[in-house]
């Protein structure tokens, strides 16, 4: 039996994965998927994917066209959600700032360099005409440790999912002044080359059964108590999330990848953009 890692935050966006291997259908067709969590995010997944920790990790977009841009030896397989990630823009609850122009020149909490929360934060700023030159920047780990940054004013603000994070708005632990959604899908599958070069009719039967099971997710009976049960969501934010989510069973497509490429390239996030044929694998 074929041993896969996998990584991916601890979110709802990963159900699919964790209904598979809890009714063993991948062990069904001698597939051994091993999850790790990764609540730091896509960073700490990058780097994972790099030291060789995992083999396959469902990542923000930006994050690894990014990373694989700046020498990460793996390929995007296929777009795992197809609709845009709405980023939460938080500050303490006892914050005096209440709009996102009160945040220009502040300081952002991001879970490690290369994060999606220190991409969307230069995503957001050029969105509100700041000058990105200036951003500054607190490493605080996960949301633990935004929410002690932001408390004890070592940062100013926060970005993360706003589902993920609307209970810490609901019990009053964040206050939340905006929402910044990705302008492209916002996540994908990336895998390491070595195992697409060993074991690739491994992972291609690996996906095809994650793909059947995100295919059918939202039709599950009562999947919308089972969502807001595992993740500690109230159920008409979890009706909510369900109703503008939609997940990918495609490679993302070359315009969305030149997409992704250019504004990363305009926020000087890579020094060049590189041919869409080493960022992408076609199963």
């Amino acid at each position: 039996m074929k041993t896969l890692k996998v990584g991916g935050v601890p979110e709802h966006f990963n159900l699919p994965w964790h209904l598979c291997i809890e009714n063993e259908e991948f062990k069904k067709e001698d597939i051994n998927v091993i999850w790790k969590d990764f609540p730091d995010g896509t960073g700490a997944m990058t780097k994972a994917l790099r030291n060789g920790e995992i083999d396959v990790a469902v990542l923000l977009t930006e994050g690894a066209v990014k990373d694989i841009i700046s020498g990460n030896e793996a390929k995007i397989v296929q777009s795992y959600i197809a609709s845009p990630l709405v980023w939460g823009i938080h500050v303490d609850a006892n914050s005096e700032y209440n709009t996102i122009k009160d945040l220009e020149g502040k300081k952002a909490a991001i879970s490690r360099v290369g994060s999606g929360s220190q991409l969307m934060a230069y995503v957001n700023a050029q969105n509100q005409g700041w000058d990105i030159s200036n951003l500054d920047f607190e490493i605080v780990g996960d949301i633990n440790g935004a929410i002690k940054a932001l408390k004890e004013g070592r940062a100013d603000y926060f970005m993360w999912e706003h589902f993920t994070t609307k209970p810490l708005v609901d019990n009053n632990t964040f206050k939340r002044v905006d929402d910044c959604p990705t302008p492209w899908p916002c996540f994908v599958i990336a895998v390491k080359n070595e195992i697409l070069r060993l074991d690739y009719s491994d992972v291609r039967k690996m996906m095809d059964i994650v793909n059947a099971k995100s295919a059918e997710i939202l039709n599950i009976k009562g999947i919308d108590k089972i969502f807001a049960e595992r993740y500690g969501q109230k159920i008409e934010d979890i009706r909510k999330w369900m109703e503008i989510t939609t997940w990918s069973q495609h490679q993302i497509s070359q315009k969305e990848l030149e997409k992704v490429q250019q504004q990363l390239l305009q926020l000087n996030l890579i020094s060049n953009t590189i041919d869409n044929s080493c960022i992408l694998y076609n199963l």
